[in-house]
């Protein structure tokens, strides 16, 4: 190998040399164009400026508010549990294992959409009325963790 045969690894390129004279295409304004607060030294503006015009996150109204202690419940109908044998304890690990739910940490709610014919053991952190009814008529149990 000789020096005048070396070239550039594959897939890196140059980086722009502002401000370096006419012939690198980015000379003289150094691709500012002419004057003005976008030109200048630390010039610019944030995000969202709209020139002094009131912003839109202003215009617009703010209604309600978010409260941050709401509990947010993933939500399984009874008729999903059939995935389970006869007498299984379905628990929350079960449940992750199967791919019913995404995350431990998510509080679950089992409610009575569908039909079950198996005796299953249940432990859910809620329960609707319908779904206990469903689950202790087919000889399974219901415990509230």
């Amino acid at each position: 190998m000789k020096l005048h045969e070396l070239k550039p690894v594959q897939g890196s390129k140059d980086k722009k040399r502002k401000g370096r004279g006419i012939g690198s295409g980015l000379g003289k304004t150094a691709g500012k164009g002419h004057k003005g607060q976008k030109a200048r030294s630390g010039g610019g503006v944030r995000i969202g400026f709209e020139g002094g015009q009131m912003p839109l996150y202003r215009r617009i109204p703010k209604r309600g508010f978010t409260n941050i202690f709401k509990k947010e419940y993933v939500i399984i109908n009874i008729s999903e549990l059939k995935v389970f044998e006869n007498g299984t304890e379905v628990t929350p690990e079960l449940l992750k294992e199967k791919g019913l739910i995404k995350n431990l940490n998510s509080e679950i709610k089992i409610l009575g959409d569908g039909e079950i014919t198996k005796e299953l053991t249940v432990k859910a952190h809620k329960f609707s009325k319908t779904a206990i009814e469903r689950i202790t008529a087919s000889g399974g149990k219901v415990e509230v963790i």
